[in-house]
């Protein structure tokens, strides 16, 4: 049973940087999806973590770990286990066109808009549905980028949206890594949605998995997790980027793009550009 804690929290005085540095610490002790308030962003969060997985010690630590002055509060209602797929569609999740060319929708939507790329996912807990910044501004460079034929790593694939849109566009080998178990399943079920399971391996870990790939074996590397993650891993991201490769990197703020290029120099990555939507950014690098 996919029993769930959804987990509310009250941020005083309001401050979206806290939310974000909340959402990453929540994100290291097993939380899977968050849904701030629209009308008052930076006072609430919700979050949701597997009841195996909830502890409130460890929480009660994350809302501490900011750094910053603010009060952080939580409360937690359980949740059993239910037809998600049916609470993303009355919630949260609407079919989405990114880039006039891509259209995202689940399997239970009726009126779809046409696309070039139709890409079904059906999201459960998992992130990643196009809507958030983070993964609209990931999806919209894949369509800019020539991947007929090439090899692609997608780290922390989530709902797997970006691997799927990838392997429309021609790439001819995936890794799609997760490191949360729920969501990996969810990836798979995506794939075999999507019919790119062929083109797609999923693999259940971390950075560590990477060290199965042979150095300079792939030509794309996408990671969209957050700022910590990435400069923390960035080393084994470039190790199995071949010269000349790119790099798609978001889940952090147009103001994190020096902590990452920092990280990324001495690896032999050069910024080339970024976009900018809601703060959110997607930097592309390239390996010297």
């Amino acid at each position: 049973m996919n029993d769930y804690y959804e987990v509310r929290f009250s941020i005083e005085p309001a401050s979206e940087d806290a939310s974000d540095l909340l959402c990453d610490a929540l994100g290291e002790i097993g939380f899977e999806s968050f849904v701030s308030d629209d009308l008052n962003p930076g006072a609430t969060l919700t979050a949701y973590v597997p009841a195996a997985a909830m502890d409130d010690a460890a929480v009660a630590a994350a809302c501490g770990s900011t750094g910053m002055d603010v009060a952080i509060r939580f409360e937690k209602t359980f949740v059993e286990g239910q037809d998600w797929n049916a609470e993303w569609e009355k919630n949260y999740f609407q079919p989405i066109v990114i880039g006039d060319q891509c259209v995202v929708h689940s399997s239970f939507h009726t009126d779809v808009p046409k696309a070039r790329y139709d890409i079904v996912i059906d999201p459960k807990m998992a992130f990643g549905t196009g809507h958030h910044a983070t993964t609209s501004l990931m999806a919209e460079n894949i369509l800019a980028l020539d991947l007929e034929g090439r090899r692609l790593v997608d780290m922390g694939t989530g709902t797997g949206i970006l691997a799927i849109l990838a392997a429309m566009r021609g790439a001819a080998e995936i890794t799609a890594v997760e490191i949360d178990g729920f969501a990996y399943e969810n990836a798979c079920e995506n794939f075999r949605l999507n019919g790119v399971d062929g083109v797609v391996t999923p693999v259940l870990g971390d950075a560590s998995s990477l060290d199965s790939l042979a150095e300079g074996s792939v030509d794309v590397f996408l990671a969209n997790i957050n700022r910590n993650i990435i400069t923390g891993d960035i080393a084994a991201y470039s190790r199995v980027l071949a010269s000349g490769g790119t790099m798609l990197l978001s889940g952090f703020y147009e103001e994190d793009i020096p902590v990452v290029e920092a990280a990324a120099a001495p690896c032999g990555l050069v910024t080339l550009g970024h976009d900018v939507r809601d703060r959110w950014t997607c930097l592309k690098l390239k390996k010297a």
